[in-house]
């Protein structure tokens, strides 16, 4: 995060503007909305600006710029055309420690103003770092058609009552709680219709629930949530809200970090990821963490990479949560084996190449390989093996033991979904060696079949790949 997104209170506080032209009036109509007191600095002024002067908006001073015109600001922009009277003024406003802005030159700026969406008091700030206003214009036009102007009348009847809820609530965590059941409930709807009054009723009716101790105590509930393969863009709206609201996060080394970053910034965070004979913490302990957790009073994301019942032992921490008598969700997701096999162009089914799909595990509970190996190596299915980058050579061994051709195409693929993407393919015979010379990083996952030639053609996502 190369900048800190900061929303500045500059009602009645002085600022200035150095420049007269239209990029400064934009500038000036800005700060005027926020409730600045506005001095404007430049040898001439345009319409605009002249029309706010005359009607004394704004104070103006004619001639250029000079160190003293930044004496008792708490703000300054520069947009002038000259390179020089912007750099001096950044320099000024710098050496004394205050917020400067110089339009269009990032390297000049202490600060940036992104693009807004203002629904008031809600207002949704979108930034490129500098790097791209016409980037960021084209996500603020797709977020404003999303955010109806009525949560600006949401976030005022709200704000009202802030008080209240400081007063009737003792902590953060129970007015979090609170806010987070209303916000649930129909007064959202009741706003967007234009019920204001009945909104109102609602949440009033809410609040006298919890002073008179009705709301009951607040209860734990877990959230088993599919993380899928990486990408954040991948992840279920379900996903997206509870990994928002949840207080602890319990994760595993499969989840990307762009998509913890999707999760409540101040949620806890902890790590049980386990690694072939390397268990951060042992299954049994997960299980017995949730549940602790969750009686505890709090809401737990369990996120797992993938899908939590496509080999993420979701069943397992079910189980135990059943006979704790804990509540739980569980939202699926894209799996890996979807995932690697969409983004690396080799469809798991194909009329042409193969009418099945089976997804085995690349090591057994015990650590062995004793799979089934005859209903495996079956003409005209695909074979997905998941954790399977150890056994790799023993995988082609036996799929080559038990009838498959030498020649049969495989396919592993690294971290899929991701910019870390990188997909191998060969045959059952060579695969072993490239695998040894190639520099590969789990996750992994092995796509065993026919349908593995059509890589090259199908492929989309730019990614590394070696033949």
């Amino acid at each position: 995060m190369e900048y800190m997104p900061i929303f500045l209170d500059l009602r009645n506080r002085d600022t200035l503007v150095v420049g007269g032209g239209d990029v400064a009036e934009r500038k000036v109509g800005l700060l005027l909305d926020a409730g600045a007191r506005v001095h404007v600095v430049s040898p001439d002024l345009c319409d605009g600006l002249r029309r706010l002067f005359d009607e004394a908006r704004i104070t103006w001073r004619e001639g250029s710029f000079e160190p003293a015109d930044i004496d008792r600001k708490v703000l300054v922009i520069a947009a002038t055309d000259d390179r020089h009277v912007n750099a001096a003024v950044s320099n000024t406003a710098n050496s004394r420690g205050i917020p400067v802005n110089v339009v269009d030159d990032p390297e000049l700026c202490s600060f940036i103003t992104p693009s807004l969406i203002d629904r008031s008091p809600v207002q949704i700030a979108v930034s490129t770092g500098g790097s791209s206003p016409v980037l960021a214009r084209m996500l603020r036009s797709r977020l404003e058609t999303m955010i109806p102007s009525a949560y600006g009348r949401l976030g005022s009847l709200l704000d009202e009552y802030r008080e209240r809820a400081k007063q009737t609530f003792a902590t953060i965590d129970e007015r979090r709680h609170f806010w987070e059941q209303v916000l649930a409930g129909p007064i959202v709807e009741m706003i967007l219709a234009g019920q204001d009054e009945r909104a109102r009723q609602h949440l009033e009716q809410a609040f006298q629930d919890a002073e008179q101790g009705k709301a009951g105590e607040q209860t734990g509930e877990v959230y088993l949530v599919g993380a899928g393969p990486g990408d954040p863009d991948l992840l279920t709206f379900r996903a997206l809200r509870l990994m928002q609201q949840a207080d602890v996060v319990v994760h595993d080394r499969l989840v990307s970090k762009p998509v913890l970053d999707m999760c409540r910034r101040d949620a806890e965070r902890i790590y049980v990821g386990k690694e072939r004979a390397n268990h951060a913490l042992p299954q049994e302990g997960i299980n017995e963490l949730l549940v602790r957790l969750a009686k505890e009073g709090k809401r737990v994301c369990r996120l797992k990479g993938g899908d939590p019942f496509i080999f993420g032992r979701g069943g397992e921490e079910i189980e135990t949560l059943l006979q704790e008598d804990i509540p739980f969700q569980v939202v699926p997701a894209v799996t890996a084996a979807a995932g690697a096999a969409s983004y690396s162009g080799i469809p798991l089914t194909h009329r042409d190449y193969s009418q099945a799909v089976v997804f085995a595990t690349g090591h057994l509970k015990d650590g062995s390989m004793n799979l089934n190996w005859h209903s495996l190596a079956q003409p005209n299915q695909t074979i997905v093996f998941y954790m399977g980058l150890q056994g790799l050579s023993i995988i082609c061994k036996e799929l080559i033991a038990h009838g498959m051709p030498t020649s049969m195409p495989i396919a592993l693929v690294q971290k899929a979904t991701t910019p870390e993407q990188k997909v191998v393919t060969g045959t059952l015979e060579d695969m072993p060696k490239k695998i040894q010379r190639a520099d590969i990083k789990p996750p992994t996952l092995i796509i065993v079949g026919e349908v593995v030639k059509l890589h090259e053609k199908l492929n989309w996502f730019t990614s590394d790949s070696e033949a």
